[in-house]
């Protein structure tokens, strides 16, 4: 995720500025283009919610997982407000980060909600995501996993 992020900060949902070289490193990584006006978003938004905090806080092991959130907010109001009622305790992307524009043609997002599976090099693992999540639950986490050429012992 190095070179997705590179020279860049994200922030966190209490409002720090998180490095992601340290955040991301050796983890498969979500990127979830959503917003707080989008019902879609808010109907899937706690499904991920659920997804992320049983990988991350309901295993022995934390899993190698981080979402990062690409806002379509209309304002950076509207992007915290969403933040602090639906979403996990994950990563975005700064509203007025102009980068986001760049994600969205690289990653061809002509809809929202879309999660974006993608490996260290920013590589697609899988745009269906949210698709995955729903059929599968936490068992697609594994196939992920295997797609992303992260090697460590990790057990559901």
């Amino acid at each position: 995720m190095v070179d997705v992020f590179s020279g860049r900060l994200l922030v966190s949902k209490d409002g720090r500025s998180v490095d992601p070289e340290e955040a991301l490193q050796n983890k498969v990584v979500g990127l979830y283009f959503s917003a707080g006006w989008c019902s879609p978003c808010r109907d899937f938004t706690p499904v991920l919610c659920d997804f992320y905090t049983e990988l991350l806080e309901e295993t022995e092991t934390p899993a190698p997982f981080e979402v990062v959130f690409i806002s379509s907010d209309h304002s950076a109001e509207e992007m915290v407000s969403y933040m602090h009622a639906m979403h996990g305790d994950w990563l975005a992307l700064p509203f007025h980060d102009p980068y986001k524009h760049d994600l969205k043609k690289k990653y061809n997002i002509t809809a929202i909600p879309k999660l974006v599976i993608v490996k260290q090099t920013g590589e697609v693992i899988t745009d269906k995501g949210r698709k995955q999540i729903r059929d599968k639950g936490l068992s697609c986490f594994r196939n992920w996993l295997e797609g992303a050429d992260i090697f460590q012992n990790f057990s559901n």
